[in-house]
């Protein structure tokens, strides 16, 4: 039996067959000469992509037909528009055309609404250029930074997280629990319990924020299932991934395993730091996904962009297929709403990034001020949402 994205370039494939030769050789658009590198396919190698009625049309050596634009992407990188599944793209409507000049195609707004205003943030997702959904805050507040929204359990109300998601079942693909100890204290445990309780009502995954927690992460981690989101999973301190030695705790590999998904989860305070990320990778903890945590004043500091966020594991020997593939086809499979993005098969959606993959010095920052110098680093350069070609600001 095929899966959705098999399904997807068959039929493509039968479209694209049925439109008269006279007109199989005009397209609206050809991305001309780029590394097109597309991680859901197995696919890298220097070719032609053409666009046709907002779909994939082709991916070859050479396209000689015409189209209507062409973009020259000689010396670039061609991938399928870029995902990002921890943003706070949905606090205002400025946020997701933002997103879109990085590449960005699809966001997830990580639990800026809470019950009280989750309908303010879902308008923000249905009014995106782009794909655009919401995780609703178990806290009924949504975010309160700094302060933290949990430390009074009665925030963390059931019956009005679930009548928000019902108000927003169109949008809303998740709960989130941010689980630091000074966002909840004492209150962890019993807050994921109550988020899982409103998932499982609607099938749907809980992504939970970690990092300083008041709880041991082993008794975390045993109230997850399979599909749900850990981000921010290199936060360093107490009751994180390592253990005082430094040692990566077997019972978060063994989730790993049970199908927990592992998100990078830049953010700019207390999220990550190098010494906690060259420890975890050495030791075989890579990320799943890469999110950036991201919000309108981002540019300013050292999230930048997803690209940049992406350029940080390159440092760290992260291939960079496995990088692509955790922006793209990766942060597709953890929400159906994503299912036919993420890939440049024939006949999916024409969601395209292209960036740079530049050559010299690049700083990059962690969340406690520590600087690492990269030899190479992602910048967007071109975005193309559903088959047009998206003006730069």
């Amino acid at each position: 039996m095929m899966n959705r994205r098999q399904l997807i370039g068959a039929a493509g494939a039968a479209f694209f067959a049925s439109i008269p030769r006279a007109f199989a050789a005009t397209y609206d658009l050809i991305i001309k000469g780029g590394r097109v590198i597309d991680p859901s396919m197995g696919f890298d190698a220097v070719r032609d992509l053409a666009i046709a009625g907002g779909r994939i049309a082709a991916v070859e050596a050479n396209i000689a037909a015409d189209a209507t634009e062409t973009i020259d992407a000689r010396g670039k990188i061609v991938t399928p528009g870029l995902i990002d599944i921890h943003t706070h793209a949905g606090r205002s409507k400025e946020g997701p055309p933002m997103c879109l000049q990085d590449g960005v195609t699809g966001w997830v707004d990580a639990g800026t609404g809470g019950a009280d205003n989750m309908d303010a943030v879902a308008a923000v997702a249905r009014g995106a250029p782009q794909i655009g959904r919401c995780l609703v805050n178990i806290a009924r507040t949504g975010v309160i930074a700094p302060g933290g929204e949990l430390h009074d359990i009665n925030m963390a109300n059931v019956a009005m997280a679930r009548a928000a998601i019902i108000r927003n079942r169109d949008v809303v693909v998740g709960v989130k629990a941010r689980l630091s100890d000074n966002v909840t204290g004492a209150n962890d445990l019993e807050a994921l319990r109550r988020a899982q309780e409103v998932a499982t009502s609607f099938n749907l995954p809980v992504m939970i924020h970690v990092g300083q927690n008041y709880s041991p992460l082993r008794a975390i981690l045993a109230l997850l299932k399979r599909g749900d989101i850990i981000t921010h999973i290199y936060a360093p301190g107490k009751n994180g991934i390592l253990d005082e030695k430094g040692i990566l705790s077997p019972e978060v590999m063994a989730a790993h395993r049970r199908g927990i998904i592992f998100d990078f989860g830049n953010g700019v305070s207390d999220h990550f730091d190098w010494d906690t990320v060259e420890k975890a990778t050495r030791q075989g903890l890579w990320p799943d996904t890469f999110s950036t945590d991201w919000n309108t004043s981002s540019k300013t500091s050292g999230v930048v962009d997803l690209p940049n966020v992406m350029s940080k594991l390159i440092m760290f020997g992260m291939p960079l297929k496995e990088i692509i593939a955790a922006a793209t086809v990766n942060a597709a499979r953890c929400f159906p709403a994503f299912d036919d993005r993420g890939t440049l098969n024939i006949g999916a959606p024409a969601d395209v990034a292209i960036m740079e993959l530049r050559e010299g010095s690049f700083e990059f920052l962690d969340n406690y001020k520590g600087t690492r110098t990269g030899r190479q680093r992602l910048f967007p350069s071109e975005t193309v949402l559903n088959g047009k070609r998206v003006q730069r600001a």
